[in-house]
């Protein structure tokens, strides 16, 4: 017996034609048992290539938080897997697809929500673009230290969607005032058309975008998706047991400005050390910015985006440098990602 519910929520609030209306008005499955999932997502085929919206919701969501809801947004439907009522039972069913190479899987960041995958459910995320990676990869245009484009704006922009989503600043309030919102059974009217709405618009951006993008384009935001997955997974056996970076293809390989090697570091702080990683007014942090060109990413729209200072009360903080190093004419110089959560 099925214990799938059904809703049919159109709530991004402007007037949106074409595409955009068709994904506006997608019907919204609530899922608490696999057999109510699609059976190509569930099991993965080379014949069956799917691309999909993927998001999670939780409380403190990373290896120690709860994983709440995991939404998957398909051409015809919206799917909200309710890991609270379906327990791991229906996240494990899940595990095939969200690591395989098959399905494709379209998300505005993914490391925290591959972080609580891994370590709560032993998920390996995988084959992963990122939305908001898409838009300079289109452009042609590179990457801006600390440029980072908030999902409600990426919607917003006329050039992909076109949106506005201001519900999703009055769910963050309730975030704010209840951390434990995301628990809360059944889910309610508004709950399910937040969850749906972080999806909803994510495979039309996607294919709106990615059409434009050569090869070489591709395989940057594969190797991207790849590492920004394994961000906060850091384990003892240096990812032995995730699927290999994506190889560079034959047709690009002689093009010198291709990154020669790619890899994921990570800096851990002493308790009660962070200061001197910080230094007064960032100080050392914009060093490390300065010398290596790193992109720092502090708070952001999970987190306080301005007090660098709570970092100090952590304990056991650990500081990730996803690291991408170049090789041209003998020479390497290193780009450095800095996350701070």
């Amino acid at each position: 017996m099925k214990s799938e519910s059904c809703f049919m929520l159109v709530s991004i609030g402007n007037k949106i034609e074409g595409d955009e209306a068709h994904f506006s008005s997608l019907p919204i499955h609530v899922i608490t048992n696999p057999s109510e999932l699609p059976v190509e997502f569930l099991e993965p085929s080379p014949q069956t290539q799917l691309v999909i919206g993927f998001d999670c919701e939780g409380v403190d969501l990373c290896r120690h938080g709860t994983l709440c809801i995991m939404q998957l947004a398909f051409a015809d439907a919206i799917y909200l897997v309710d890991a609270i009522q379906g327990g791991e039972t229906v996240i494990q069913a899940c595990k095939p697809a969200l690591e395989s190479k098959y399905i494709t899987k379209v998300i505005h960041d993914c490391k925290r929500d591959s972080e609580a995958l891994y370590f709560q459910f032993g998920v390996k995320l995988h084959n992963v673009q990122i939305a908001y990676s898409l838009i300079n990869e289109q452009e042609g245009h590179a990457r801006v230290p600390d440029e980072y484009i908030s999902f409600v704006g990426l919607l917003a922009d006329p050039r992909y969607c076109g949106v506005s989503y201001d519900e999703k600043e009055e769910v963050r309030v309730l975030l704010r005032q209840d951390p434990k919102y995301w628990t809360y059974r059944p889910l309610s009217e508004q709950m399910v058309r937040a969850a749906a709405d972080d999806v909803r618009f994510l495979l039309y951006i996607y294919h709106k975008m990615v059409q434009k993008l050569n090869d070489k384009s591709l395989w940057n935001l594969a190797v991207r998706g790849a590492l920004y997955c394994r961000c906060f997974c850091i384990n003892d056996n240096h990812f032995a047991d995730w699927p290999p970076l994506p190889p560079i293809p034959e047709n690009i390989a002689a093009d010198e400005s291709i990154p020669e090697e790619e890899t994921l570091s990570v800096v851990d702080v002493p308790q009660g050390k962070m200061g001197r990683v910080i230094g007064r007014k960032g100080a050392s942090i914009l060093s490390i910015k300065e010398s290596c060109k790193a992109e720092i990413f502090i708070g952001g729209a999970k987190g306080p985006p301005d007090k660098v200072s709570a970092m100090l009360s952590k304990i056991g903080m650990l500081l990730y440098l996803l690291k991408l190093s170049f090789h041209q004419k003998n020479l390497h110089s290193t780009h450095a990602f800095l996350f701070f959560f």
